[in-house]
């Protein structure tokens, strides 16, 4: 098995080296100034026998091991970044190909909320940890240097310090072992909720019909309380650990000092301060050790999760044999072949094919539901296991799929799908497919913007747009999968003639039909039946056969004959109407049903549905943090965390403090106190400022994850009681990046950084008043120098904030096309144009990686300016403290002054580095903040305007001059309609394109809410009821049928409100019953995301199934029937006529016969 940490070792083992290189002289130069101490104290001890020129040479040692201690650091941290990038974009680029290339197997196991999570928080954890990469094994080098200097200072008082260290660093194992443990279970959780989230988002319009968006509000909830958990489990083993940490540097200096008392070590003060320094140089790798060992675990735990991604089957290459055309006369040859979805199964999908189509011939593939038609389209693909014989195919392919895959772009480039523009072929495409009239009613005809799968844009048009797509490649084989059931009987018609028969008459075309009509046009026509080609032959044979072929045949004419009926009676009528638009006519125009705009009516410079991402300008605002800070108690621990953290630093300087002026300057001179009694005080002061920061860190970890749970909270209730309105402006990968991305850096970021920016504010302003308590002059250098650090902040603010917001911004496009690209990656293959999606994607991956680098670069540019201002000011110190007159000062406070100098660089770039980078962090809280103030639906319940319980019984819909409209600055999609559904009828809706039928249903489900005017049902306004007490009572099954993932009870009954024994009778009435049955878990079997373990017709009839048991006295049909053949077709319109009789009735029809039995048709045009 190929591994992970290999390749990723030998993509970056070249810059990784010369990365080293400078990290190891800027951790050798560090440990100058600590070695150099105990000579400085003892210079200024000595001033009157030494010359000013030695005090000037040691200050010369201790500036210019800082000048290339910093330098080397910029260097290599600023390398670490590039590194990292580097990964993060080869990665991404591999996570994104391997998607492409998933078997059907694999791509059932593993959801595109898993996948996308792969990409957005696994990749980030693996780029976090090399940024530690240095830090694993300079640890080791840190600890030498650090114990080599103890040695040449306190001798063999350094092997307790060594002893006291292996110790702690032993303790590391269970910790990783432990955190690594939690990192797998808050992974786990949030793939879970991820997946969760985004089968919501792609079905929220669903959820708002059927009113389970609560529900489904409440299983996101308890998925992440589940994530909560392990989250706060992982907090709390980080906020022990940091506590252990944090002591340990207190503990050694204990340890080793009470060592070199018992071992009679004489402790001067030079000795001790040299050491102090030497304990907290090694005191920051110490600090990092939790950070290291948590980003290890989270590395660790990534990087298997994508490695077992990466090793996911794959579509074989080898399952279709492509043969030069001048070899065969077959295009498509399948010779003895056996083919399943699922690898292992014992029952193959499909069984026994065989089949040979030669050059140009028209083959159509019709059977029941589930019968195999859209599995035989797969196999010809090579989109299923061939488990044997052998798939042959002769030239290229283009693939229709039932299910219609549109892109986020506008109309042409979904047509062009990457190909160069020939207007001649364009023209002749989009004739064929019946667009230039869709075209000329389009605002911006073919450079109209499609919203996010096609949202605004109606089934049939969806359909014939990837039908032009097909047709533009001019490919030699055509796979269409049910490419009439969206469109209505005359379009589909003209689809037929113009563009099957028509401008493809020379290809070689294979589709799957339920309208027999297309059927007799076919060379040879295959009848599907259990997996396996039950009939083959031409239209005349296989009615001759007399073996199922004509029951299909007859079903269909049954319905044709009563469109019949109906075409004479209204001709016959004719002269009530005008010639134009003759009731037979309307029934056989286009009467597609719109989704949720209407693309007729957008105007011209409103045309870009898919509004661009909202960016905030200038700096974030103060409300964020106050909002931030107070969203929990009110901000009631912030002020405790702040007192914790400024008394450990009190009682640290105290401790240190305590030991410079306790102890001798030499070695000869008497002490003031016992030694006992000088490290009791000290262990006194040390435990006590560590407790501080076992206090400070539980709260941090505390005040974090509350803040973060209740901003979740606040943002998916916002998300999910939004109006559609939002989803269709909104890219679902663009919700998705603040649910993953921004959430993880709330969840296990923000709180630190906020801490951070404190508690190095508290830790430079202990350093300052340290230096200055020597001597003033040191205070008064500090004042120009942080104005100019403030100047450099200011300066460098404004670029990195606007940068951070553009990353962020130009990560969603990556998630989006990636979504995008995972849903439709049949289509992509099929087409052959992997490679252009890849480019797109890396294209995508550059623009954001060019913002981050130049954020990155920007935060170096500070830091090493930063740096140098740091370094001037200690050296002035020293040049102050060398030329100040013996007796001005004490030496071991002096010493002391230069322990906490060391330091300074470090200490001062730290406060603008965690401001700047927790004003960078704080973006995510702004966005997150962004998506909780959307504004919202109206309410769900209105408790003092609640419907009676048996609301409706008896089904009169009223619309009294109900006008619509989706923006203001639109025009009206409704205009006055006022007319009444009378109760417990059956009502017809139809009407051309974008003659608002679609609109009207979404009307009474208050998807949209009138502009004027008001719908009445059984004499209640429901404009006055809540939304749930509204779609609570109605039921719809809808164009598109939908499933989520999870088990067959789950999806006809999310809710739980029947029994077992109801469902049965339900699945029984939609001819499903017996196929459950057939399956081992029965109710609980599998259903996976998008249901695509099941046929489109399938879905449609657990649709079906849960109207059946809801029985609510209002049933809408949104073309429910389109994926179903005409016996299935036929049936369920019978099992609507006698589980409905007594309901009121509302269809939008595509199909004549569907609106035939209805008591009263509504024709619409033109919104009238």
């Amino acid at each position: 098995m190929p591994s992970i940490y290999k390749a990723m070792f030998v993509f970056i083992r070249k810059k990784a080296a010369i990365n080293a290189f400078f990290a190891v002289i800027s951790a050798a130069a560090s440990y100058v100034g600590p070695y150099l101490i105990d000579g400085f104290v003892n210079f200024l001890n000595e001033k009157k026998t030494q010359s000013l020129a030695s005090g000037y040479l040691i200050a010369l040692g201790f500036l210019g091991a800082k000048i290339v201690e910093t330098t080397a650091q910029r260097q290599w941290i600023f390398g670490a970044r590039q590194l990292g990038l580097r990964l993060r974009v080869a990665l991404t680029s591999q996570i994104y190909k391997k998607g492409l290339l998933l078997s059907s197997q694999s791509r059932q196991s593993r959801t595109s909320g898993e996948i996308i999570n792969y990409m957005s928080v696994d990749v980030q954890r693996i780029t976090d940890f090399v940024w530690y990469l240095n830090t694993v094994w300079q640890l080791p080098i840190q600890i030498s240097l650090a114990i080599f200097i103890l040695h040449t200072t306190l001798g063999l008082g350094s092997l307790v310090a060594l002893a006291t260290t292996l110790t702690v660093m032993a303790l590391n194992i269970p910790l990783t072992r432990i955190q690594k443990r939690y990192q797998s279970k808050i992974m786990e959780a949030k793939d879970e909720r991820m997946k969760a989230t985004s089968e919501v988002l792609r079905n929220i319009k669903v959820l708002k019909l059927q009113a389970w968006d609560n529900q489904y509000l409440h299983k996101l909830e308890s998925l992440r309380r589940t994530e909560y958990n392990s989250i706060w489990k992982s907090l709390r083993l980080s906020a022990t650990t940091t506590f252990i940490f944090w002591g340990t540097p207190t503990l050694i200096s204990v340890l080793t000092f009470g060592g070199c008392v018992l071992m009679g070590i004489p402790l001067t003060a030079g000795r001790v301060l040299s050491a102090l320094a030497t304990f907290r140089m090694l005191q920051d790798p110490i600090f990092n050790l939790p950070d290291l060992l948590s980003t290890i675990a989270q590395g660790k735990v990534s990087a298997d999760r994508i490695a077992s991604f990466l090793q996911e089957d794959e579509i074989k290459l080898n399952a279709i044999d492509f043969v030069p055309k001048d070899q065969t006369e077959f295009e498509v040859e399948i010779n003895g072949g056996t083919f399943s979805w699922d690898a292992e199964s014992r029952n193959p999908t499909l069984d026994g094919i065989q089949l040979q189509v030669k050059r140009g011939m028209k083959v159509a593939i019709c059977g029941t539901v589930g019968s195999g038609k859209s599995s035989l389209l797969s196999c010809v693909l090579g989109e299923m296991t061939k488990l044997s014989g052998t798939v042959k195919i002769s030239g290229t392919k283009a693939y229709v799929p039932q299910s219609p895959w549109i892109l986020s772009g506008n109309v042409k480039d979904n047509i062009l799908f990457g190909n160069p523009y020939d207007s001649a072929n364009y023209d002749r495409t989009i004739k064929a497919c019946a667009l230039i009239k869709d075209f000329e009613l389009f605002s911006a005809g073919d450079l109209t913007q499609i919203g996010e799968r096609g949202i605004n844009m109606s089934g049939g048009q969806k359909q014939r747009i990837q039908i032009a797509r097909a047709v533009y490649q001019d490919a030699d084989i055509y796979l269409l999968d049910d490419p009439f059931s969206a469109v209505d009987a005359h379009t589909g018609s003209q689809l037929f003639e113009d563009c099957l028969m028509g401008i493809l008459k020379e290809k070689t075309i294979l589709y799957v039909t339920h309208q027999v009509e297309f059927l007799p046009a076919a060379d040879l026509i295959l009848v599907m039946k259990n997996g396996r080609i039950s009939q083959a032959g031409t239209f005349d044979e296989l009615m001759k056969q007399n073996i199922g072929f004509e029951i299909l045949v007859g079903a269909h004419s049954q319905a044709l004959e009563s469109v019949l009926t109906v075409e004479s009676s209204s001709r016959a009528s004719q002269n009530e109407i005008p010639d134009d638009e003759s009731s037979a006519e309307l029934l056989y125009t286009k009467h597609e049903s719109e989704q949720n705009l209407c693309i007729v009516e957008i105007a011209e410079n409103d045309a870009k549905l898919v509004k661009d991402e909202e960016r905030e300008k200038g700096s974030i605002g103060k409300e964020v943090y106050w909002s931030y800070l107070t969203i929990v108690k009110g901000g009631a621990l912030i002020p405790i965390i702040v007192l914790t953290q400024t008394t450990f630093q009190v009682l640290q300087i105290a401790s240190n403090y305590w030991m410079a002026s306790a102890c001798p300057t030499t070695g000869g001179t008497e002490l003031i106190t016992g030694m006992n009694i000088i490290l009791l005080v000290y262990t006194l002061l040390a435990v006590g400022s560590s407790l501080c920061v076992l206090v400070r860190a539980m709260l941090v970890a505390v005040a974090g994850i509350m803040t973060s749970q209740k901003l979740f909270t606040n943002m998916l209730r916002s998300v999910l009681h939004a109006p559609m309105s939002f989803f269709d402006s909104t890219p679902t990968g663009r919700i998705l990046n603040r649910a993953s991305t921004d959430q993880s850096v709330v969840d296990l970021e923000m709180a630190n950084r906020l801490g951070w920016c404190a508690f190095s504010i508290i830790q430079l302003l202990g350093t300052i008043a340290v230096m200055s308590q020597v001597a003033w002059e040191v205070f008064a250098i500090f004042i120009p120098v942080t104005a100019i650090c403030i100047w450099y902040q200011r300066y460098y603010i404004p670029t990195a904030r606007e940068l951070g917001r553009l990353s962020g911004i130009q990560l969603a496009p990556i998630l989006h096309h990636f979504g995008e690209s995972l849903s439709g990656a049949a289509t992509i293959r099929a087409f052959d144009q992997k490679d252009r999606f890849i480019d797109k994607n890396l294209s995508l991956i550059d623009n954001h990686s060019r913002s981050w680098f130049h954020n990155v670069s920007a935060m170096e540019w500070l830091s090493f300016r930063l740096n140098q201002l740091s370094n001037f000011v200690f050296a002035f110190s020293l040049v102050l403290l060398v030329t100040l007159p013996e007796g001005i000062i004490n030496p071991s406070i002096a010493g002391l002054a230069v322990t906490y100098g060391i330091n300074l660089n470090v200490q001062q770039a730290s406060v603008i580095w965690n401001i700047c980078n927790a004003e960078n962090k704080m973006i995510s809280v702004e966005r997150i903040f962004q998506y909780s103030k959307i504004p919202s639906e109206a309410p769900l319940v209105i408790e003092d305007c609640r419907p009676p319980n048996n609301w409706p019984d008896f089904g009169t819909i009223c619309f009294r001059n109900l006008q619509i409209r989706y923006a203001e600055h639109l025009p009206s999609v409704l205009k006055h309609i006022t007319c009444t559904f009378p109760g417990r009828k059956k009502v017809g809706v139809v009407g051309r394109t974008g003659s608002g039928k679609s609109t009207l249903i979404q009307a009474i489900f208050r998807i949209v809410e009138p502009k004027e005017g008001s719908i009445i049902i059984d004499d209640v306004d429901i404009s006055k009821i809540g939304l749930h007490d509204l779609r609570s009572r109605l039921s719809i099954i809808p164009q598109d049928p939908t499933m989520f993932e999870g088990t067959v009870r789950g999806n006809l009954d999310p809710l739980e409100q029947y029994s077992d024994n109801k469902i049965w009778e339900v699945l029984d009435k939609c001819q499903l019953g017996d196929l459950v049955r057939a399956k081992e878990e029965k109710l609980d079997s599998t259903v996976v995301e998008n249901g695509e373990n099941w046929s489109v017709g399938q879905r449609q009839l657990i649709c079906l199934g849960r109207a059946l048991l809801k029985r609510s006295t209002i049933l809408v049909l949104d073309e429910a029937t389109a994926s179903v053949d005409s016996a299935t077709d036929g049936v369920i319109q019978k099992i609507i006529s006698q589980e409905f009789r007594d309901r009121t009735i509302v269809t939008i029809a595509h199909r004549i016969h569907t609106v035939i039995d209805s008591d009263l048709v509504l024709i619409l045009s033109d919104g009238k």
